[in-house]
């Protein structure tokens, strides 16, 4: 009677409480929206291939592509100016005796986009390149001194400046010089990136928008290396685009996968592969929240917002190898592997057997 009990507890514990690596197939299926539930079961076809697969990537907006590069000699507030005035007198207005040049402090541009020169007033100097404003000064002080010759230079030009941070060899404030007033350019001006630039992505933040490209997208297209602007913030960080692998495979863990295209099969394969004893290969699932435009593509209809999406692979099949193969992963997807039904049916018998043989031990003791 003793034996009985016992196999009797351990059947009704078997079936609710044994240990798993998650849901059943079944289980899956009763979340369905067909059965009441908010997921779409969808088994992969060449039609879901097709309509399913894209691949996004990075880039910047048609404004961040358009803005024209930031002219090198363009004066603006926060630049520091060299002037230097000539005088064809011996005793000039800002020249000392004997001396027929004078070489002025160097001259920052304030705030307001002015400078002020001796005997020349405030002059506005933003906006103007070097040498409008030496035009300019030299047609202040003409009235005063005769012919005079005028040099003006950019000493250093912090007016227009981007901020470099991140992964980065050098992060720093930097001004748009002539050589630096590309994306790439500024990259090189701070040394370089610091990581692998296969996994590398810039973000350009510029007043309340912003662009990202990845470092091969940089590379292979032109029309990514975008014209700075001043105060632009140029931000160099890992990519954090990953999925996820759970259930009945070889490893379950988070992937990264900075800028691949992988399949379905590469995913399973980037985890070891199928637990040969314990994987359901008629349940491979890659769970996704699909957005609305492809799940009506998908599901033949049109439907709204955003949709959580059960795509099914069933491996046994003739081609299901070749349509996992052709099955994009994405950022942010969940790869589950369920578990075979009689891997079940094995932990049943073992804890039945396992709780049979303590009884006969128990009933032993007992006699």
């Amino acid at each position: 009677m003793l034996r009985l009990a016992m196999m009797a507890a351990v059947c009704a514990l078997a079936a609710c409480g044994l240990p798993r690596s998650g849901p059943s197939k079944s289980e899956i299926y009763a979340g369905s929206v067909e059965r009441g539930g908010d997921a779409h079961i969808i088994y992969v076809n060449n039609h879901v291939t097709r309509t399913a697969n894209f691949a996004p990537s990075y880039g910047f907006s048609r404004a961040f592509q358009a803005a024209s590069a930031v002219g090198a000699d363009e004066i603006r507030s926060g630049d520091v100016l060299g002037i230097a005035v000539w005088e064809n007198v011996d005793d000039g207005l800002l020249a000392s005796l004997g001396a027929s040049s004078t070489q002025l402090q160097q001259i920052q541009v304030d705030s307001s986009g002015n400078i002020f020169v001796p005997y020349a007033g405030t002059i506005r100097a933003a906006g103007s390149t070097p040498d409008r404003l030496r035009q300019t000064i030299t047609d202040r002080l003409s009235s005063q001194t005769p012919d005079p010759q005028v040099t003006v230079t950019r000493v250093a030009g912090d007016g227009a400046t981007v901020s470099v941070i991140g992964k980065v060899m050098s992060q720093g404030v930097y001004p748009i010089e002539r050589p630096t007033r590309t994306l790439s350019a500024m990259l090189a001006r701070a040394g370089g990136v610091s990581i692998e630039p296969e996994v590398a992505v810039v973000t350009v933040k510029r007043g309340n928008e912003a662009g990202k490209v990845s470092m091969t997208e940089l590379w292979s297209s032109p029309s990514n290396d975008i014209a700075l602007r001043p105060g632009d913030i140029v931000l160099v960080e890992e990519d954090q685009r990953s999925f996820t692998a759970l259930g009945a495979l070889g490893g379950q863990t988070r992937v990264p996968l900075g800028n691949e295209t992988i399949n379905a099969i590469e995913a399973i394969a980037m985890v070891g592969g199928l637990a040969s004893s314990l994987a359901d290969p008629t349940g491979v699932f890659v769970l996704r929240d699909e957005p609305e435009s492809v799940a009506s593509q998908v599901l033949g209809q049109p439907v709204y917002g955003t949709q959580r999406m059960a795509y099914v692979l069933d491996l046994t099949r003739p081609n299901g190898l070749f349509l996992a193969r052709d099955f994009l992963i994405r950022d942010g997807d969940t790869v589950y592997v369920t578990e075979a039904p009689y891997v079940q049916w094995q932990k049943t018998l073992s804890a039945i057997t396992g709780s049979a043989s303590t009884a006969d031990s128990l009933s032993s003791i007992g006699e």
